[in-house]
């Protein structure tokens, strides 16, 4: 089971894939990035394009670096291999 505040949505459009993390528990946030074609396992940590967060968070640059690097982090773990089915299974029948 995945601990994990962050859920990553994946979305075909006209103009290739669109990915967003979204930060599911408060603070909510979302991040729209891009695969980084330039690192060597092509996916990388994601380039940040967007970053959409609460009005109340203007300004206050150091309250959620730490959230949209930790973004960046489930990003590119998102795209590693999958656990195997029985890792996965809550009640292992």
């Amino acid at each position: 089971m995945n601990d994990s505040p962050f859920i990553r949505i994946e979305r075909d459009g006209r103009d290739g894939s669109r990915h967003y993390v979204v930060h599911a528990h408060d603070p909510k946030f979302a991040v729209e990035l891009a695969v980084d074609t330039e690192a060597p396992d092509r996916v990388g940590r994601g380039v940040i394009k967007r970053v959409c967060v609460p009005n109340s968070w203007a300004g206050d640059y150091g309250k959620y670096a730490k959230f949209i690097t930790a973004a960046q982090e489930f990003f590119a773990a998102s795209f590693a291999e999958p656990a195997p089915k029985a890792e996965t299974r809550r009640l292992g029948r």
